[in-house]
C-alpha cells in the first residue's frame, strides 16, 4: 500500500508544478498615451458630470423624465469620441446661455443609447439588440 500511496503523492507534486508553471505573471510598461489618454478622459467625463450637477440642468431633465443618476451613467458610458463631441459643445455654450440646447443635446444622447440597447430609460424606446 505503500508504493501506490507514494505514487499518488508524487502525481499529485508533478500536477501542482504543472499548474504552478503555467500561472506566470507578465508585467510590461504602460505607454505614455495610455495614461494621457486615460488623464483626458477623466477631466472630460468630470466636465460633463458637474454640467449636468448644476441644479437647472438637473431640474429640466427631471422635467423631461430622464433620473439625473441614470444621466451621469449614461455619461460614464459614452466612448471617449461622444464624450469628447459632448464636452467640446459644452464649452461652445455661452455662459449661463444656451440651456434648452444643452439639455436637448444630452436628451439626445439619452435616446440614442436607449435605441442602442445600452440602457433603458425611456419606456417609449425599442432597444435594436
Amino acid at each position: 500500500m505503500t508504493k501506490v500511496s507514494q505514487s499518488i503523492v508524487y502525481t499529485i507534486i508533478f500536477i501542482l508544478n504543472l499548474a504552478a508553471l503555467s500561472l506566470s505573471a507578465q508585467a510590461a510598461m504602460i505607454g505614455t498615451e495610455a495614461v494621457l489618454a486615460a488623464q483626458n478622459r477623466q477631466v472630460t467625463e468630470d466636465k460633463v458630470k458637474l454640467a449636468l450637477a448644476r441644479d437647472d440642468v438637473s431640474s429640466q431633465l427631471q422635467k423631461m423624465g430622464v433620473n439625473p443618476d441614470d444621466a451621469r451613467q449614461r455619461v460614464a458610458a459614452l466612448n471617449d469620441q461622444e464624450l469628447e463631441n459632448l464636452s467640446h459643445r459644452l464649452d461652445r455654450l455661452p455662459a449661463g446661455g444656451d440651456f434648452f440646447g444643452t439639455v436637448g443635446l444630452i436628451f439626445i444622447i439619452l435616446i440614442i443609447t436607449d435605441l442602442l440597447g445600452f440602457t433603458k430609460i425611456f419606456p417609449f424606446t425599442r432597444a435594436q439588440r
